[in-house]
């Protein structure tokens, strides 16, 4: 499972050295898709098949629904993660998301986001904002116990 931040720089060949809790988790290689948000997503190849899954079961006749398959597996890129724990982000998926060298790296369990660190911080201050959070999440059932 992927959880926690962690902050990262691109090596000189534009390569993430991924964090170790996260290499566990991914094995020998992973697929970089665009995000919703201005991000990157980051998930394993098990992760990647249900999403996959998923996606194949949509209505190609309904245009939202293209638009989808297109944002996800137009973006989508198999990478091989080396010995070393790194994996090159092409350029084209740091281009979209204005990548520079650092970077931020959130856990979101089946898979981890990938942000610049601007990015990062106009998502923190919307996470801080407690009267705005009392809206949006009231209606979601968080309850621990049983229903």
């Amino acid at each position: 499972m992927f959880l926690g931040e962690y902050r990262h720089t691109l090596d000189s060949k534009d390569r993430l050295t991924v964090p170790v809790k996260f290499r566990e988790v991914l094995g020998v290689s992973m697929y970089f898709i665009q995000g919703f948000d201005h991000n990157l997503m980051a998930m394993s190849n098990a992760a990647f098949e249900k999403v996959l899954q998923r996606m194949q079961e949509l209505n190609i006749a309904d245009p939202d629904a293209r638009l989808l398959l297109r944002r996800l597996l137009g973006s989508a890129t198999q990478v091989d993660v080396d010995r070393s724990g790194r994996v090159l982000i092409p350029a084209y998926l740091r281009n979209r998301i204005s990548l520079k060298s650092e970077l931020v790296l959130i856990g979101q369990g089946e898979y981890f986001e990938i942000w610049t660190p601007e990015e990062w911080a106009r998502q923190e201050a919307a996470q801080l904002d407690a009267e705005a959070n009392n809206q949006r999440f009231k209606v979601l059932d968080l309850r621990l116990g049983a229903k």
